[in-house]
């Protein structure tokens, strides 16, 4: 429990001290999504990054039970109405920190309480969370047409914040919109 409670005092200084993607470090080509079955996969078929070639993809790794999660509902609802028309798609990789979580009935209902309306690929075997070598949730990863992880953000996002807006201006940019 007091880790826990640690935990929840060191996201926010994580997320301001947030180390993002270098300009000068080559961009890493994104790992496939895990193979999982169309039961793993709510709001949408399953997707592999292959087949999303050419097109922009964000990545957020996240679980209902955690706030700082449910806190950046707001901005990702946001972006996924704003660029989603423009060819960004964004997966919700969602991957358990507690055994509740694990249960796809309880995430098909998180995601329709929460009003989520993009895939979500339920992960219960971390199989993409250790792909990406992910430790934290929220995290957010950012990958170009060419299906490189161009830029990524950890913790909670909010419009109007400085880390948010530089992330949002990358989105804008690989969705061809200019700010």
């Amino acid at each position: 429990m007091r880790s826990r409670l640690a935990a929840l005092f060191l996201i926010p200084v994580l997320a301001a001290t947030a180390p993002t993607m270098p300009a000068s470090m080559p961009a890493q080509l994104a790992p496939e999504l895990p193979r999982l079955d169309a039961r793993h996969w709510l709001n949408s078929p399953p997707l592999s990054l292959a087949a999303l070639r050419g097109r922009p993809v964000l990545i957020e790794f996240w679980t209902f039970g955690c706030s700082n999660c449910r806190n950046t509902l707001p901005w990702l609802e946001r972006i996924h109405a704003r660029y989603a028309p423009r060819g960004l798609t964004v997966i919700a990789v969602h991957t358990p920190e507690f055994d509740r979580e694990r249960d796809r009935d309880a995430v098909a209902q998180a995601v329709t309480r929460l009003g989520i309306r993009y895939p979500v690929v339920i992960d219960n075997g971390y199989a993409y969370w250790r792909a990406l070598g992910n430790q934290y949730w929220p995290a957010f990863y950012l990958i170009d047409a060419d299906g490189r992880i161009v830029d990524t953000r950890i913790g909670e996002l909010h419009a109007g914040e400085r880390r948010a807006d530089a992330f949002e201006a990358a989105i804008a940019r690989l969705s061809g919109v200019v700010r």
